[in-house]
């Protein structure tokens, strides 16, 4: 377990980041699902939401190493990635700006490698905020089906470190 902490209103906080373990989904699933629908509002892909009860599946969440934030002891964020790619990052939508998901990032870039790779939707400005300030650059765009709902066209940019 890795533990970090926080400074918010002059009151400390404590990240710990851990394994994924199986009772923690049903928290995934809430802090997915909320994200996921802003992420997707942002690039106009509102109507594309699938639930983290079928992304899961359909785009392989438990072949990557999951990992979990708590944040003042709740479950606030998880990361997904492998040695070549970040995944998947979300943070509860009631608790973003105070360094869940620089914390989850920053554990994993320590443990892949170093030109490791992110997709991001055209328009999530946030993530894309986020992701510069760690290091990382757009490297190319593409436009194609999206994974997991193959209904919907997607742009994303990929992004390097």
């Amino acid at each position: 377990m890795t533990k970090m902490e926080t400074r918010h209103n002059k009151k400390i906080s404590t990240i710990q980041i851990r394994p994924y373990q199986e009772t923690d989904f049903e928290r995934l699933a809430q802090i997915h699902d909320c994200a996921r629908k802003n992420e997707l509002a942002l690039a106009d892909l509102s109507a594309a939401f699938i639930p983290l009860s079928i992304a899961a599946v359909k785009e392989d969440l438990f072949s990557y190493d999951v990992y979990v934030a708590e944040y003042n002891d709740v479950v606030n964020g998880f990361i997904a990635f492998s040695k070549e790619e970040i995944a998947w990052l979300y943070v509860d939508i009631n608790n973003t700006r105070k360094g869940i998901g620089k914390s989850l990032l920053s554990f994993a870039l320590d443990k892949v490698k170093p030109n490791v790779s992110i997709e991001v939707l055209k328009g999530n400005l946030p993530a894309i905020f986020l992701y510069s300030s760690m290091g990382f650059k757009i490297t190319e765009t593409l436009s194609g089906k999206m994974p997991g709902n193959e209904h919907f066209l997607v742009t994303v940019h990929i992004m390097k470190r």
